[in-house]
């Protein structure tokens, strides 16, 4: 493979951001597998933040959007997700925040109604921990979960 001058590998970044939203993580990653050196790389990332080829804030926004409604994450696996591409939680917090409670928690409804056809178990109880396990992988907490399913200690009353 032939080496990208810093020419060409600005182009071919700029093209793949201009695509669709990518962070500064996803970027520098992508350069560094072609083998671009350090301070290149730099140079090219502070140019694309200064055109916004590259904006963390609006990336946070079509993630966030994106893996709740379509992927059906929640807000725990989100946050975990973005911290793992290096933005900081003050950046993605707020988007987070404006998730529409309600559009979340029919999402979360609709997950668990659609794995519980799935689901063999002895007893309630039983069905009842596999689909907070569930939902707790999905990165829903518990204080969601509880709202839609009947997690309580009340299932004495089967005595």
């Amino acid at each position: 493979m032939t080496e990208l001058t810093e020419t060409e590998a600005l182009n071919k970044v700029a093209a793949y951001c201009a695509s669709a939203e990518h962070c500064r993580t996803e970027v520098i990653e992508k350069m560094q597998r072609w083998g671009m050196p350090y301070n290149t790389i730099d140079r090219i990332v502070e140019r694309l933040v200064a055109e916004k080829y590259i904006d963390e804030e609006r990336y946070c926004r079509a993630f966030v959007n994106d893996k709740y409604r379509f992927a059906k994450w929640g807000k725990v696996k989100i946050g975990q997700a973005l911290y793992l591409k290096k933005i900081p939680r003050f950046t993605y917090q707020p988007y987070l925040n404006e998730i529409d409670e309600e559009e979340y928690i029919t999402i979360l409804q609709d997950l668990l109604n659609s794995k519980k056809k799935s689901i063999h178990a002895e007893n309630e109880h039983e069905l009842n921990n596999k689909l907070v396990r569930f939902a707790l992988s999905r990165g829903f907490e518990m204080k969601d979960i509880r709202r839609c399913i009947d997690v309580s200690d009340e299932n004495e009353e089967l005595d």
